[in-house]
């Protein structure tokens, strides 16, 4: 067409001038070409695969993920305080120890010809107190599989080398005010960083991404900030990124682990883990791959979403903080969760810094007592093993155990005074104690062996190895200026410092508090919480965190009215250290995923290793507070019946 104009002109402008004017045409035409490829290589999405929540999670995703196939990036979150502690053990006996072994051997070994085939990059924190070690066994990996994949580690985080220099600040535990523990007895020491380092990494080119301590969420953050080039001000993005990021850490709880409605997944054995889709605004679509079990609906995804949170409107990352409250859970189609509302404010100016420390020993164990008058029976023998023991420790001049801990399983002790019934015929004691030294609390272990012939009928065990005393293990929590902290990638052969910006942080003063629900007016009948709701608990040190979410907004004001702070400290009066007292329960009004949020201090008797509980982690919290009885219209009620 372009022709026949020109030679239809040639006459009035001469042949030189449409000469030009069809060279011009011809440029244009080849820029807009051009111009339309690169909008059609430009990232539209991103597919990140959540493979692991912990360290000792299944190794069934990664292959879930290859086989599924359009995944991008497949990220491992095995790190947690006491795993830092455990590893910190390991890598004292052997300086080549100290991450997570397993990483490579059940991940990248067998898969890594199936990654490279497919270009899906790697990113884990598996490199736990030894990130370059675990680069160095990931390379060799790569390198036996006759493959040139670039692997990267990020360091940084590890501050056991300026422990005098923290310690010199005099600071105090964040959470109970305790002093810095002695020097002696840490065991490690680490800074959460944030995403930064891997995008950085995999913008140097990258296939796998290896770091010590960050934060959970920033192996997802890390990848969306390398492939969509977001700044550190693009905080509402930093959030969203953020958010994807959380709802995959865990692996299976957003695919059905671990959810309220238990009997609705189906194929456990095989459940499938969760993909996020995210777009380049932030907002995503979660889903897990065909054919695999588990189940995607409002119900998993809003469960992990409240999991851990805190204070929705102030949960304060290292690259941002994330303003929650009005996230949007939308069933898009059966298994595809579209998420999205999330917002941000400047990051923080410090990173969250976590020590762990001994603390004297710790042993326990469980005995089971079945027939007539179990109950009864379990509580005897705790008290006669506990007085045997403690005769033993008078007599060689010895402390008291620092703490003693019964519970008996079976006849409702978890549910304190709101207990149904109190007596079992089939019960299992649990029996634990703290002491200075480890010969002290071997003590209960050996009167415990010894009272077995003199204890009441029905007493047995699992036949196995004797249980040992193993070191109390406590979490200082405290922050580090970024100033004071250099994380590196190591790449190549080669180190790259990375600059964190010195940011002022977001004012939590300034947040508004959503308004919560009028007060209903209209209940003439209870029903318990687990009609109305999906909850979902967990830990943040000695803090039990519970989120509800509302099964139908029309129930939300209900749910919110019913579960004051002074119901919920009755309910675990039990567990609060002093107990039931309100003070220590706040609630959070959580509007968006149609929720409350609830944080109980001092509540897991010191939290994960420290802690003597059967639950020392308040998992099972939010199954306790589903039996609540919620004040409600009998319209309601009858409707659930």
């Amino acid at each position: 067409m372009l022709i026949r104009l020109a030679f239809s002109i040639r006459a009035a402008i001469g042949f030189k001038t449409v000469l030009g004017l069809m060279q011009f045409a011809f440029c244009v035409v080849i820029y807009h070409r051009q111009r339309d490829i690169i909008i059609a290589k430009e990232t539209t999405s991103v597919r990140i695969g959540g493979a692991a929540g912990y360290w000792g999670d299944s190794a069934m995703a990664t292959p879930q993920f290859l086989r599924e196939g359009g995944v991008d990036y497949i990220i491992f979150d095995y790190l947690a305080e006491i795993t830092m502690s455990i590893l910190a053990r390991a890598k004292a006996k052997d300086p080549n120890a100290g991450y997570a072994a397993d990483f490579v051997s059940t991940v990248l070994s067998p898969h890594i010809g199936d990654i490279a085939k497919q270009g899906v990059k790697i990113i884990a924190n598996a490199g736990g107190l030894n990130p370059l070690a675990c680069a160095k066994a990931a390379e060799a990996a790569v390198g036996r599989a006759g493959l040139s994949l670039k692997v990267a580690a990020v360091t940084g985080d590890d501050l056991m080398a300026r422990l005098d220099d923290i310690a010199s600040t005099e600071p105090t535990d964040e959470y109970s005010g305790a002093p810095f523990p002695p020097k002696d007895d840490i065991l490690s020491a680490n800074a959460y960083l944030g995403a930064f380092p891997i995008a950085e990494a995999l913008a140097n080119g990258a296939d796998i991404v290896i770091t010590g301590r960050c934060v959970d969420s920033a192996l997802a953050l890390g990848p969306l900030i390398h492939e969509f080039g977001w700044a550190r001000s693009d905080f509402d993005a930093l959030a969203s990124g953020s958010l994807a990021g959380h709802i995959l850490e865990c692996g299976a709880q957003a695919t059905g682990g671990n959810f309220t409605d238990w009997r609705a997944v189906e194929n456990a054995a095989e459940i499938g883990y969760p993909i996020a889709e995210i777009e380049k605004s932030g907002a995503f679509t979660v889903y897990k791959p065909a054919r695999s079990g588990g189940l995607v609906s409002r119900g998993t995804v809003a469960e992990q979403l409240v999991y851990e949170i805190g204070d929705p409107q102030a949960y304060r990352l290292p690259d941002v903080s994330c303003d929650f409250s009005d996230v949007a859970i939308i069933e898009e189609a059966p298994g595809r969760v579209r998420v999205s509302g999330a917002r941000g404010r400047a990051a923080p100016s410090h990173y969250k810094t976590c020590v762990t420390y001994r603390d004297g020993f710790r042993t326990g164990l469980y005995l089971t007592f079945y027939g007539f008058d179990a109950s009864e029976k379990a509580a005897h023998a705790a008290d006669a093993i506990l007085e045997r023991a403690r005769s033993r420790l008078r007599s060689f001049n010895a402390a008291d155990f620092s703490e003693v801990s019964v519970e008996i399983l079976g006849a409702e002790s978890q549910y304190g005074d709101f207990k149904e019934q109190s007596a079992s015929r089939e019960v299992i004691l649990k029996l634990a104690v703290k002491h200075p030294d480890a010969l002290g609390a071997g003590l209960i272990l050996k009167e415990a062996a010894g009272f077995g012939l003199a204890a009441p009928p029905g007493i047995s065990s699992y036949a196995g190895a004797r249980p040992k005393p193993s070191p109390v293990v406590r979490l200082f929590t405290t922050m580090t200026a970024k100033s004071d902290i250099q994380p590196a990638i190591h790449m190549d052969g080669g180190e790259t410092a990375i600059e964190e910006p010195q940011v002022g942080g977001a004012l939590e003063s300034e947040i508004e508090s959503p308004a919560p629900p009028p007060a209903p007016t209209d209940c003439d009948t209870e029903v318990p919480l687990i009609k109305l709701a999906w909850a979902r608990s967990g830990d943040k040190g000695d803090k039990a965190n519970i989120g509800v979410i509302a099964r139908e907004p029309a129930f939300l004001p209900y749910i919110y009215h019913a579960l004051s702070e002074d119901v919920i400290a009755k309910r675990f009066g039990h567990f609060i250290k002093g107990g039931a007292d309100p003070s220590k329960v706040t609630r959070y009004f959580w509007p968006g995923p149609l929720a409350l949020n609830i944080v109980i201090d001092e509540v897991l008797g010191g939290g994960g290793v420290a802690s003597l509980r059967n639950d020392p982690q308040g998992k099972g919290y939010a199954q306790l507070l589903l039996a609540c009885p919620i004040p409600v219209p009998a319209s309601i009620a009858e409707a659930l019946a």
